[in-house]
């Protein structure tokens, strides 16, 4: 009753989109699906399938946490390429301010010119 609960306030919750618009696309022929939906109508005889029984209506609540698990670490990596992208323009933009500025050493040093 709990997990029902939960359920009902997570759909409460929701986006109209998210309501609307199904979480991901099936990849199972129509024949799969007919198949799926008749195995999912049926009540579970097994002690273990009873259990997870009681945990069906979180399936959307699964769907979206994982898919937020996913993004999170899109983008950690892209965070990570953008990191290591912005130490080599800084580094690049440390080379070309020395290459232009002049100092003592250089004075010091045989002008190529």
């Amino acid at each position: 009753q709990r997990v029902l609960r939960l359920a009902e306030m997570c759909r409460r919750l929701e986006t109209e989109e998210e309501k609307v618009l199904p979480f991901y696309p099936s990849s199972l022929a129509e024949g799969e699906q007919r198949d799926a939906r008749r195995v999912l109508e049926e009540t579970p005889t097994e002690p273990l399938a009873q259990a997870m029984w009681d945990y069906v209506g979180l399936e959307r609540f699964w769907q979206r946490f994982n898919k937020a698990k996913l993004e999170e670490q899109a983008l950690e990596r892209e965070r990570a390429a953008l990191s290591q992208r912005n130490r080599r323009l800084r580094q690049l933009l440390r080379q070309y301010l020395a290459g232009i500025s002049i100092t003592q050493e250089m004075l010091g040093q045989p002008n190529p010119l």
